[in-house]
């Protein structure tokens, strides 16, 4: 049997971006463990704001069919959100609503689990955005979310040369969390009994 495929992206493209290293980690932990992981950005997927008149007049733009497409491939999906003004991204929020737009094979948002991460440089560690992030996902389309998330606090000191987080049981939780929507992601896929 294959692996599972995990997808993992930040919801900034900013460079330096604590949310990138956080995804960028992920894909580190994950590259350890019995998946097939990869690793992207929405910086490669440039779309307009999203708006139902364009939709309508110039249709889903491609670079959301080819996020989406990225998405229904997966069998699990680490999304890594970073908190603005206590909420989530307009980059991040556009880029899935355009995606949750665009028609192809496999449902990108019921077939695949996911999880979340978040960070910020202050204590809360991009909670306010994480719950958002979640409602968007469970409630607004439907996914399957894992109760656990990796939150990074205090995001600009956190991070050591190396990309490891410097607190051994953040790292630890990290790689907890992968492990474990590694096993969801494939038993929701058949992938293992």
């Amino acid at each position: 049997m294959r692996p599972p495929r995990i997808l993992t992206f930040a919801g900034s493209i900013r460079t330096g971006s604590y949310s990138h290293a956080l995804a960028a980690l992920a894909a580190k932990e994950l590259s350890s463990l019995d998946c097939e992981p990869v690793l992207i950005s929405l910086a490669d997927y440039p779309l307009p704001i999203y708006d139902a008149d364009l939709e309508a007049a110039e249709g889903v733009p491609g670079p959301a069919k080819q996020l989406r497409d990225q998405l229904a491939q997966a069998d699990g999906v680490f999304i890594v959100t970073p908190e603005y003004n206590a909420g989530l991204p307009s980059l991040l929020k556009n880029a899935i609503d355009w995606a949750s737009r665009a028609k192809g094979e496999g449902d990108a948002f019921k077939k695949p689990v996911y999880a979340i991460g978040c960070t910020s440089p202050g204590a809360l560690g991009g909670y306010r955005a994480s719950m958002m992030l979640r409602q968007v996902l469970a409630l607004g389309l439907g996914a399957l979310v894992l109760a656990e998330q990796a939150m990074v606090a205090g995001a600009g000191s956190a991070f050591a040369e190396n990309g490891d987080l410097k607190d051994e049981r953040a790292q630890q939780r990290l790689r907890a969390l992968m492990t474990a929507l590694i096993e969801q992601a494939a038993l929701r896929a058949g992938l293992r009994a």
